[in-house]
């Protein structure tokens, strides 16, 4: 999104902004200045819709979001213009809330799906795409405290929000290993609190033969911006922080079979991703990649294991000597 704000705020400084976004993610996004931000508790539809009825009527709303409960949200936005998906990528009756649709040539990224949004508003994206993600200095402290010295330092945030997107902790652990043994890499695990990350960086140590720095629960989201500056890469499979790491200019070694790179990875940057999307589509699905619907998910239990340990070795080398 913050593309698009900031083509927005750069090009069309006489409209104002509105963000409606969840109260976790503003923590994330919030200090970007000259953005009235809006946040909403995703577990009280209730309270949400309360929110949304109190304020003030919209020249336009951008239906930014594809599931049924934020398109259901927004019944309660009075809006003129009710901006939506094209045809090809609309689901889950998204059609039934808009009144305008974006074009359906945009690329196959979602960044290009969402930059789709500025042209009924006179406005382009920039190119390249500029995202200005707030770092504010007590983060880079925090990093420079949690990762001091020169040693060069990959971090390894091995959670997506969704556990069959996860790449197996042996493979995480030997990854990790050669990282330290054959490049004398400092190794950070990166997570969140949540039990599910806590359970997956205990599994990881465990078969590790040397010990990596463990952050896992110890940083913020802003901490988290930190430490991707002072790291060298992010070893990630298709997550949040791959794409935190794309915005702060920070290679992504992105671990892709289960959703298209293409569609979900680092945008423009998908130099050291190891994209097996493709085979798990022939494989789970009997289809070549191209065949599928956009946005199509396979999200079946050994579809991962896909991403061979040596292709993701090979890609770390790579990277290490670029």
């Amino acid at each position: 999104m913050l593309p698009l704000v900031n083509a927005l705020r750069s090009q069309r400084p006489d409209i104002e902004i509105t963000w409606l976004i969840g109260h976790v993610e503003v923590r994330l996004v919030g200090d970007l200045p000259g953005v009235h931000f809006v946040a909403l508790d995703k577990r009280s539809p209730h309270a949400a819709i309360a929110q949304l009825r109190a304020m003030q009527p919209f020249d336009a709303l951008l239906l930014m979001q594809l599931s049924f409960r934020a398109a259901w949200l927004t019944r309660s936005i009075k809006a003129r213009r009710r901006i939506g998906f094209d045809f090809a990528r609309s689901k889950e009756l998204h059609s039934a809330f808009i009144n305008e649709r974006i074009s359906s040539s945009a690329g196959p990224h979602v960044l290009d799906a969402l930059g789709g949004f500025l042209a009924p508003l006179g406005v382009q994206m920039s190119n390249p795409p500029v995202w200005n993600l707030p770092v504010p200095q007590a983060a880079l402290d925090f990093a420079q405290a949690a990762l001091p010295g020169t040693q060069r330092t990959l971090l390894l945030s091995a959670a997506s929000s969704h556990a069959l997107r996860n790449w197996s902790t042996q493979r995480y652990a030997s990854l990790a290993d050669y990282a330290i043994e054959r490049h004398g890499l400092r190794v950070a695990l990166v997570g969140s609190k949540a039990p599910s990350e806590r359970l997956l960086a205990d599994q990881i140590v465990q078969q590790m033969r040397r010990a990596p720095l463990d952050l896992v629960g110890r940083d913020t989201l802003k901490e988290l911006l930190g430490l991707m500056s002072r790291s060298i890469g992010v070893l990630t499979p298709d997550s949040g922080p791959a794409h935190f790491a794309t915005a702060l200019g920070v290679p992504v070694l992105g671990l892709h079979a289960a959703t298209d790179p293409k569609r979900s990875g680092a945008y423009r940057a998908l130099d050291f991703t190891v994209n097996r999307f493709p085979e798990a589509a022939r494989k789970f699905l009997g289809q070549a990649p191209e065949q599928l619907r956009w946005g199509q998910k396979i999200e079946l239990p050994g579809v991962m294991d896909l991403v061979e340990l040596d292709a993701v070795i090979e890609r770390l080398d790579a990277l290490l000597q670029r």
